[in-house]
């Protein structure tokens, strides 16, 4: 039998959280700063608190009816139409994250630097080869060009050197509507794109109960364009959520009904997934504890609130506060995916990072593509039928005294039963030395060389690359200060500060 999802929640305690969210969201609510996003929600029956004009409360009928409208499974498609990625309640599917500002480099003394647009390239280069990683989401940001400017960098690259989707920040209408664009030109336009999505668009609410303009901006756009969007909280339980992991569960939930809620009366039926990238407060230092078991248990707890509200769901994997490639490294990463993977997450992020997801590592790219092979076989099981169960070839050795080594029943059955890895090593001491006593770090190198050796993209043809870099003409003519009028943050108090254009 396949291996049973893990459940932490029992279906009384999964209907306490819900009762208790909706409960809150009629109750408290939660703050909206986008002027347009509180209109469309209280023309749709939402109420607008009137001690404080930007929170909004939600009747549960309203919650209800949205929801009923998130589809159960939908398709992302790669650059060239070639390759489709079909997400469901019951898949499961492995990919990146776009956090990290620094990569690995052991000639630094620090063993990092900041990360390169060149780095940005080789990670997208490297998901595209790889079996198990389906997707990269502007994974290395490229600290070397200009922050306005980094959307048409990543989609340049990626619609240059890979097949398959790409995901990115709903940080702003305008950066949005430029990605949408820019997309647009390498896909074949915007119907080809909205039939056929290729972007995943990261919304993140801030913990605690808070819609951002500048992430609602994104997100009108995304979702006007069809495609799919991951609501992902990421609150710290004991600082910006309760301490307590139902507390920060039952906040967590509020947060993504409210922006499933909103993206569904702005598109109606656009794909989104329930996700979490909530973890724990490390007590000692303050620090987000995202390589903890905890983390695991909060995944747990809302891939199963996402087969509650039939919504795939979305979970982060690999995940570790290790600065070096130590066994804490290892336990924390593996933990964290097995977790994602046995609770039934449906994608699931994060390969490649480490450091809290500041820092990529080209080498933990691969290997993480192997550890995902490996759970993915631990969730398939154990077969048991008259030919797995083997009665007949246990007679016949014992009656012959052979080894099971001769029998076509095991060179049937070896890569069925079998997981080899590529990377770990199985040999002896002595084989070992003789090969150059590589540890893992050295091996999957050797494979990131392999792949940026033999790897080609679909590339550009003359015309769609004239039409690129005329669109980055014009990107590169906006200021921070245009970026703000845009955005509609001149004189605004809203609570979130945008980078400088350094």
């Amino acid at each position: 039998m396949k291996l049973n999802d893990m459940k932490v929640l029992s279906d009384d305690e999964i209907q306490n959280i819900h009762k208790t969210t909706l409960d809150l969201l009629e109750e408290i609510g939660v703050k909206v700063e986008s002027k347009e996003a509180r209109e469309i929600l209280v023309k749709n029956g939402a109420i607008v608190n009137e001690n404080q004009s930007h929170y909004i409360t939600f009747p549960r009928e309203l919650i209800m009816e949205q929801l009923k409208k998130v589809p159960e499974s939908f398709s992302l498609w790669g650059t060239d139409g070639s390759y489709q990625l079909d997400i469901s309640t019951e898949s499961v599917n492995f990919a990146t994250v776009g956090t990290p500002v620094k990569i690995y480099d052991k000639s630094k003394k620090k063993g990092v630097r900041k990360s390169k647009l060149e780095d940005t390239v080789k990670q997208i280069r490297i998901v595209d080869s790889l079996k198990n990683i389906v997707c990269s989401h502007v994974d290395v940001w490229p600290n070397d060009v200009p922050y306005l400017q980094l959307h048409w960098h990543a989609l340049y690259a990626w619609g240059k050197n890979s097949y398959k989707p790409y995901g990115l920040g709903c940080y702003g209408r305008t950066p949005s509507l430029d990605m949408m664009k820019i997309t647009s030109i390498i896909v074949g336009g915007e119907d080809e794109l909205k039939k056929r999505p290729r972007l995943i668009g990261f919304f993140n609410p801030t913990s605690p109960l808070m819609l951002t303009q500048i992430m609602i901006n994104g997100l009108f756009v995304f979702a006007k364009y069809n495609q799919p969007l991951i609501i992902a909280p990421a609150a710290g339980g004991g600082s910006t959520a309760p301490v307590t992991l139902a507390g920060l569960i039952v906040q967590s939930n509020m947060e993504i009904l409210s922006s499933i809620t909103l993206t569904q009366l702005i598109n109606p039926g656009n794909p989104v997934f329930y996700s979490t990238m909530s973890a724990p407060m490390d007590p000692p230092t303050g620090n987000v504890a995202w390589g903890s078991i905890e983390t695991g248990l909060i995944t747990a707890a809302h891939a199963q609130l996402a087969r509650f509200y039939n919504i795939p769901s979305r979970g982060p994997g690999c995940v570790t506060e290790s600065k070096c490639f130590d066994i804490q490294n290892g336990y924390e990463r593996f933990m964290t995916l097995f977790c994602a993977t046995k609770a039934g997450i449906n994608y699931i992020t994060c390969a490649g990072t480490y450091e809290s997801s500041l820092s990529e590592a080209l080498e933990l790219l691969v290997i993480d593509d192997e550890l995902c092979e490996i759970v993915k076989r631990a969730k398939a099981g154990i077969r048991v039928n008259d030919e797995t169960i083997a009665s007949d070839q246990i007679k016949r050795i014992m009656k012959s005294g052979k080894s099971y080594l001769s029998l076509k029943h095991t060179a049937k059955n070896t890569r069925k039963e079998l997981f080899v890895p590529k990377l770990a090593d199985r040999e002896k001491r002595g084989r070992w030395r003789r090969d150059g006593s590589k540890d893992i770090m050295e091996r999957a190198r050797e494979k990131v060389d392999k792949i940026l050796k033999e790897q080609q993209g679909p590339g550009y043809i003359d015309d769609i690359e004239k039409q690129l870099r005329n669109y980055l003409k014009e990107i590169s003519k906006r200021t921070m200060e245009d970026y703000r009028r845009l955005e509609d943050m001149e004189n605004s108090d809203n609570s979130v500060s945008l980078p400088r254009d350094e």
